[in-house]
């Protein structure tokens, strides 16, 4: 993948995330992959908040989704299996999506209300 990483902290953990920002980049994500390294993901960056939602079409992986506030803290958390259509909504508007292989957040004890820090979200 050709586009930016950035390093977002969530506690005592780290993690590398490929930035989508455009159309295009965000309808690509993490689709055809088959796999992804323990501490990486994609970060979905939109252009303004709106309710999102999220499928898995030709995404082989299973992964874990958060949806985040401006300031990175994540409203809600839930797995998404490969190939599902029917997706997750954030409920709520959100500029930020954040999707890691699945389980990554439960194993490191990170669920709603916590909040992630990196370079992009609103301090």
């Amino acid at each position: 993948m050709n586009l930016p990483r950035v390093q977002l902290t969530a506690g005592d953990h780290q993690i590398q995330v490929y930035v989508a920002r455009t159309d295009e980049e965000r309808a690509q994500g993490l689709m055809f992959r088959r796999d992804l390294p323990a501490d990486e993901g994609m970060l979905f960056m939109c252009d303004e908040r709106a309710v999102q939602n999220f499928w898995m079409k030709d995404t082989p992986l299973p992964l874990s989704i958060a949806f985040l506030e401006e300031d990175g803290t994540i409203l809600k958390i839930a797995d998404l299996e490969p190939h599902d259509l029917d997706g997750e909504s954030s409920e709520h508007p959100v500029r930020y999506i954040l999707e890691v292989n699945q389980g990554w957040f439960d194993q490191r004890g990170i669920a709603p209300g916590a909040q992630l820090s990196g370079p992009l979200f609103l301090k």
